[in-house]
């Protein structure tokens, strides 16, 4: 089945691959959408790429429980180096979510195993090299027009429905979408690259001519206008330069609803993207509850599938997380104050804290510093929510 081509239920009688046949590219309007031009779409490529670099840049932790808590254990090499030496964890994963998110699928070859039998290298393959096949209920991959078993192939999918054995591919129901705006990008190009009309009309209104004598004209007004010379006319001759009305043209605003459009069907608020609604404005107390609400309702379910996905790469009963404390970065002064009243509350003890800003604990040389500054010998710290006099903050 194509990864491209749009999805059909099954009815009695057909066999799958009657049902879900591979398709020739999808055309909307006059520009041809594809996985790979849709990335000429600026919206498109914003969301995607501010996807990837989300989820591919958030450090990957491998737990497992011992006594219920939760102990950080080493991460297989799969998760260190998954497409061998020369291909991260990084690019690994940034490569596999724009996948995920265009086209609701991602493919790699399974080229190693480690000693449990789990994959320990994934090599990802590009998607437009990939057909996927149900005949009489065995699930096949053409990867290059090689057939290849289940077990040899990494395949990770989002967008799911019940009976299909791939994920829905965002880019192929936004192709209307995509398809309006590359067309009107088309347009304009071959508007102001004069392919569209004509640069400019010379008219004589005195007589009517012949279009010998049109040709003539057009050569030498050509002629001269090369050499930047003068045109000599009568007052039979009017020139009209044609130009778009750029700023009162119907199809600017059709490519700015395009923009948030399409925002939608990846799942990115547009503002996030430059491209918030005009007349129209969301704010927020600050950059973190922006960011949470982005992570829970946006970006938190892709997280949540790759955690599961990435879990079946290790051994049971350890698992993986996704650490997105980078996405819930506060500004100092949160910060400061978060840190200070988790230590009140005996939460979080001063030297953890330290070490959540890459710093070493205090010395025997630091602690006699405070007694001396606040005149007392490290008291306990108060119930109450406010920090006592020597109390870190």
């Amino acid at each position: 089945m194509s990864l491209f081509s749009g999805h059909k239920r099954a009815y009695p009688g057909q066999t799958a691959d009657q049902v879900i046949p591979p398709r020739p590219e999808q055309r909307a309007g006059i520009a041809s959408i594809t996985n790979e031009t849709a990335l000429r779409h600026s919206a498109v490529w914003a969301c995607l790429r501010l996807r990837a670099n989300l989820v591919s840049t958030m450090p990957v932790d491998v737990y497992r429980r011992v006594g219920g808590i939760q102990v950080e254990v080493p991460k297989p090499p799969v998760l260190v180096t998954p497409g061998g030496p020369r291909v991260g964890v990084i690019e690994w994963l940034y490569s596999s979510q724009i996948d995920l998110d265009r086209a609701g699928n991602c493919f790699g070859l399974i080229t190693a195993v480690d000693g449990y039998g789990l994959p320990a290298r994934i090599e990802l393959v590009p998607l437009c090299d990939v057909t996927v096949r149900v005949r009489k209920g065995v699930l096949k991959y053409l990867i290059a027009g090689k057939e290849y078993d289940p077990a040899q192939v990494w395949h990770e999918k989002q967008y799911t429905l019940p009976g299909l054995p791939v994920g829905l591919s965002p880019v192929a129901y936004a192709a209307w979408s995509i398809g309006e705006y590359l067309s009107i990008q088309d347009f304009a190009l071959d508007w102001f690259g004069n392919g569209t009309v004509p640069a400019a009309h010379l008219k004589n209104t005195g007589r009517t001519i012949t279009p010998d004598f049109a040709d003539e004209t057009k050569r030498r007004f050509k002629a001269s206008m090369a050499n930047h010379d003068l045109f000599v006319t009568g007052s039979d001759w009017e020139y009209n330069v044609i130009q778009a009305e750029a700023a009162g043209a119907d199809w600017i605003e059709a490519k700015r609803f395009s923009i948030g459009d399409v925002a939608r069907f990846f799942d990115t608020p547009g503002d996030l993207i430059d491209a918030a609604a005009s007349g129209s404005s969301v704010t927020y107390a600050n950059i973190s509850q922006r960011n949470l609400q982005f992570l829970i309702m946006n970006l938190g379910p892709a997280v949540v599938r790759r955690e599961a996905a990435l879990t079946s790469l290790t051994p049971q009963p350890r698992f993986v997380k996704l650490n997105t404390d980078a996405l819930l970065r506060m500004d100092p002064q949160t910060r400061a104050a978060m840190v200070a009243t988790q230590i009140n509350s005996r939460v979080l003890a001063p030297s953890e804290a330290r070490a959540l800003e890459d710093r070493q604990p205090f010395t025997d040389d630091q602690l006699a510093e405070f007694d001396r500054l606040f005149g007392t010998k490290n008291p306990a710290p108060s119930t109450g929510g406010t920090a006592p006099s020597g109390a870190m903050t």
